[in-house]
């Protein structure tokens, strides 16, 4: 039986803690907690290496494709706010030689805080229906 593990999380300390301290070959030990034998050895390793029973650090070291033009989408945006995602794709191709779709385009604004919206969220209005109503469930929307 393996131990409950999701991607890009952390086996839970207590856990780690009984790895450290079980004795027995890396097979024997994995199998004893229901961890892979790769766990074990990295588990010991940090140990004796680094002299730390926690967990480190988990990053993602792959550096941001637009992250060099923070500014420059900054005033790219503050000087034509209505322009779309396309629009900003194709200017970041055309003035900085960097090639992205979108997507990229869309998470990178929002990681830095920007948006494209031209006025903020309102309420409904009130005062004037927004859509024609529906007929009642039952009933035929036809005279006849």
């Amino acid at each position: 039986m393996m131990m409950s593990w999701r991607r890009g999380q952390a086996y839970a300390q207590h856990l780690r803690e009984r790895v450290l301290a079980a004795t027995g070959t890396l097979g024997e030990v994995a199998e004893r907690f229901g961890v892979s034998s790769t766990y074990v050895w990295r588990v010991r390793s940090r140990c004796s290496q680094l002299g730390q029973t926690s967990a480190g650090t988990q990053a993602n070291h792959v550096p941001l494709r637009l992250g060099g033009l923070q500014e420059a989408l900054q005033a790219q945006v503050a000087l034509a706010p209505e322009q779309t995602l396309t629009q900003l794709c194709s200017w970041a191709r055309e003035a900085h030689g960097v090639k992205v779709g979108a997507t990229t385009m869309h998470k990178t604004l929002a990681r830095f805080g920007l948006t494209l919206k031209k006025r903020p969220c309102a309420p409904a209005s009130s005062s004037e229906a927004t859509s024609r109503r529906r007929a009642r469930t039952g009933r035929s929307r036809s005279p006849s």
